[in-house]
């Protein structure tokens, strides 16, 4: 399998996070795959944001939950970006999509886009959540799935499997080859994250991973990925 390259948020070490103008940067770097992820608006709609409140990447304030689509469309995202829809970004860039989910609600409205639009070899869905992971699972017959981890051990691997996930998606400052080796013995796909310097790399080549995510499109760009 080819080593992936995958955009945190698009590009955001360089562009707003989040954003259809990062997004496009990450397509245009030659990154494999655009890294996303999705909220629920008071009002429904799939809204492409990371924190549950808009404070820290907005110029507004409060929970998106609690606003509408229209409130969250007037804030700015960065360098006049607004909050894009989901299907926004389906139609800006042709790249493959990671859609990291937050909660179960999200998954069900999630499935029915991915439904609509034929997306499942498109998208992968990532969470956090096992149980998000499971009901997208079961709403979207053959999607790809793919448990995210922070703090973690090797029961990590345990939990993804029961959840359905094919792939694991870890924080590289807590891997270790035994958890590698684990998650090999049950044929999981693993993604190390968040990849920005040369160590980081190296460690991840090392290990002989399947991919990476990272906030700077230099790092593809340079080639240090293939050297």
């Amino acid at each position: 399998m080819n080593f992936l390259t995958i955009g945190h948020r698009g590009v955001m070490g360089v562009e707003p996070e989040n954003t259809l103008r990062s997004f496009v940067a990450a397509q245009q770097a030659g990154l494999d795959v655009v890294e996303l992820d999705l909220h629920l608006s008071k009002d429904g709609a799939l809204v492409v944001m990371h924190d549950d409140k808009v404070d820290r990447t907005t110029d507004g304030s409060g929970a998106i939950a609690d606003k509408t689509l229209a409130e969250l469309r007037s804030l700015d995202a960065g360098r006049g970006e607004r909050i894009p829809l989901f299907e926004e970004v389906l139609d800006a860039v042709r790249s493959p999509l990671q859609a990291e989910i937050k909660d179960v609600a999200a998954a069900r409205t999630l499935a029915e886009v991915l439904h609509e639009r034929d997306l499942v070899s498109r998208v992968e869905v990532s969470s956090f959540h096992d149980e998000a992971i499971a009901e997208i699972a079961r709403l979207v017959p053959g999607v790809r799935t793919a448990l995210v981890a922070d703090r973690y051990g090797s029961e990590v691997v345990e939990r993804a499997t029961a959840a359905g996930a094919a792939t694991v998606c870890l924080n590289i400052r807590r891997l270790t080859l035994e958890i590698v080796e684990h998650a090999r013995k049950a044929d999981l796909r693993i993604i190390g994250w968040v990849v920005n310097t040369l160590d980081h790399l190296r460690l991840v080549r090392a290990l002989e991973l399947d991919g990476a995510t990272t906030d700077y499109p230099e790092i593809k760009l340079t080639g240090r990925f293939t050297a």
